[in-house]
């Protein structure tokens, strides 16, 4: 296989793209969003921020002379944007990216989550993981769908990838690096020549696997955001045990779902409302004791 391959074209997704995904765990969309509606989510992105979607614990009030950029500065991000923003809840279900979920994970898909990044200059990054640490499903479908609102660079902060999905969950181990809001991580120093930098422009989309370890360091620059909006979606076919990280009872199959495409087995369950937006927190310590 060729680094190519990890690239989907305009016309579509590929059984190349599918092979290549299978084994590294990962494809890039190069500008799959056009500029009207990169500039619609960027707008809604301070809408949201700024209150004016619905309420969020823990968002400040807003001065009329207040920027969207001096707005932005004071957080991270916020999880589950879709169930305040009619428009972030539309793009769960864009027709792109849709079409290479269900080629490359299941005819059948659900999303679980969304998050809205704001990564606003000096701001830390997240450290290695795997998202099927924290989002457990049975049949390792899960995949993290990280559209790009901004040009990702390497000096605001992109998204780093080690090719592969590995079998297992790798041990967490206590983060020292300053590059990272985290407590813990996990070890990749024998992965160094391993590690490449996804810098994308705008409108990019960016798809990797519930194994498939990653990471995003501090944004360096003074005067650049790094937004992003990150959804997460599995197949339909696979229960979801999911507690949100110790918020919720444990359960066998979480049912605050969004059913996106084809059909959902356990529809005779229902759908409930368990999760609410909040705020992400500018250090992050979830399921560990480090």
């Amino acid at each position: 296989m060729t680094k190519e391959q990890a690239y989907v074209k305009p016309e579509g997704i590929t059984p190349e793209n599918i092979a290549f995904y299978k084994v590294y765990g990962y494809l890039v969309a190069p500008q799959l969003l056009n500029t009207h509606e990169i500039d619609e989510l960027k707008k809604e992105t301070a809408a949201i921020f700024r209150g004016q979607r619905g309420h969020v614990d823990g968002l400040l009030p807003v001065a009329a002379a207040e920027s969207d950029a001096d707005v932005l500065k004071k957080y991270v991000a916020i999880h589950f944007p879709h169930k305040i923003s009619p428009l972030v809840h539309q793009y769960l279900f864009h027709p792109k990216i849709v079409e290479v979920l269900t080629n490359a994970v299941s005819p059948n898909v659900k999303c679980m989550q969304s998050m809205l990044f704001v990564k606003g200059p000096g701001k830390a990054g997240q450290a290695w993981h795997q998202d099927e640490f924290y989002i457990p499903t049975r049949d390792q479908s899960l995949i993290g769908v990280w559209i790009a609102i901004d040009d990702a660079t390497i000096e605001n902060g992109c998204l780093w990838i080690i090719p592969g999905r590995p079998g297992y969950m790798m041990p967490r181990v206590k983060n020292d690096n300053t590059e990272y809001a985290d407590v813990d991580t996990i070890d990749v120093s024998g992965c160094k020549e391993e590690m490449i930098p996804v810098e994308v422009a705008k409108g990019s989309v960016v798809f990797f696997n519930g194994y498939t370890l990653h990471s995003s360091r501090r944004n360096k620059t003074t005067d650049c955001f790094r937004t992003a909006l990150v959804n997460h979606y599995m197949s339909a076919e696979s229960m979801l045990p999911w507690d949100q990280d110790g918020k919720l009872p444990a359960t066998e199959d979480l049912r605050d779902i969004v059913m996106i495409a084809g059909e959902d087995p356990y529809g005779w369950k229902g759908t409930i409302t368990a999760n609410q937006p909040y705020l992400r927190p500018e250090v992050l310590q979830i399921k560990t004791n480090l």
